[in-house]
């Protein structure tokens, strides 16, 4: 583990994790245009394109991709994107089509009706594949927007690094309880009878091979089972007062055609929607076992 990845689990170094606390809370982007990077060509970045992303990904965990292109259906927008970043290895979950991109849409009559995803209702705060194996856990994730909903389906962003940040701030002991191998256990999913997905316990905190800071993170109630201990129920409480917060890190970006989000599996949610004939809200969705890589150039 590298000397920055030591710092997110060892509680003791306290001048290391000030020195790095400083550093990134100094180079937060101030507001959502701050994000925004337009893009020509999603295939082929300039380098300027390239470096703005790549920038925004090392301070903040993700950027917002604005495509310029008359075919705003083309899957290819957002795999190009992802693959200029090493992001490579996606995750065919079930939802998603052989290509590995799962097309977010309201799917009435099918089985994706059953998932809040294939919805118009809100989804909570979580980040995605939270109830995924160890061995694939999803560090990466590209969110592009075909075409938005008539009234809402906007996304609230929050970079994980900053919650770990207010959680440390609060009480260490806090990510102590949250680094724990049973912190949070996802119950099996068995529909009719069959287990689609057995039991999956694992972190809310972990530190990947390279240092970086992976969460997995669920407010659902009925589909979660925190681990039955006094600092887990008062660092999960701390955690939903954040998140139902003003804090100025927290970010609302309702994408719009063309638009897509890239980032290393933030916080997320989105409300709820409404649609009509001329707005059907279709998003693709691409999740990576990879983290998008920032030490590459072009």
């Amino acid at each position: 583990m590298s000397v920055w990845g030591r710092l997110f689990v060892d509680l003791d170094d306290n001048a290391r994790y000030q020195r790095w606390r400083d550093q990134k809370l100094s180079r937060m982007p101030a507001g959502l245009d701050e994000y925004l990077v337009s893009v020509k060509d999603p295939a082929h970045l300039t380098r300027n394109e390239f470096e703005a992303i790549r920038n925004l990904l090392e301070r903040a965990n993700m950027a917002i991709f604005i495509a310029a292109s008359d075919d705003r259906c083309n899957k290819n927008i957002p795999l190009n994107i992802g693959a200029q970043y090493s992001m490579h290895r996606l995750d065919h979950n079930r939802g998603a089509g052989r290509d590995g991109v799962t097309e977010l849409t309201v799917r009435d009559g099918q089985w994706r009706g059953g998932y809040i995803p294939y919805t118009n209702r809100p989804i909570h705060w979580h980040t995605d594949g939270y109830y995924n194996e160890e061995q694939h856990k999803i560090h990466s994730l590209v969110l592009y927007c075909v075409q938005n909903a008539l009234r809402g389906g906007e996304n609230t962003l929050l970079d994980h690094e900053i919650v770990y940040i207010h959680l440390r701030d609060n009480n260490p002991d806090y990510i102590r309880a949250l680094l724990h191998p049973q912190a949070m256990i996802i119950p099996a999913n068995v529909i009719r009878g069959r287990e689609i997905r057995p039991d999956r316990a694992g972190p809310v905190f972990s530190v990947n091979a390279n240092g970086a800071l992976h969460m997995r993170y669920t407010a659902r109630t009925r589909s979660v089972i925190w681990r039955d201990d006094r600092l887990t129920r008062e660092a999960t409480a701390c955690l939903t007062e954040f998140l139902a917060s003003d804090s100025p890190y927290i970010l609302s970006a309702g994408l719009r055609p063309g638009q897509g989000l890239i980032c290393n599996n933030v916080l997320h949610d989105r409300s709820g929607f409404d649609e009509d004939e001329d707005h059907k809200r279709l998003l693709y969705r691409l999740r990576y076992y990879d983290r998008a890589d920032t030490s590459i150039s072009l």
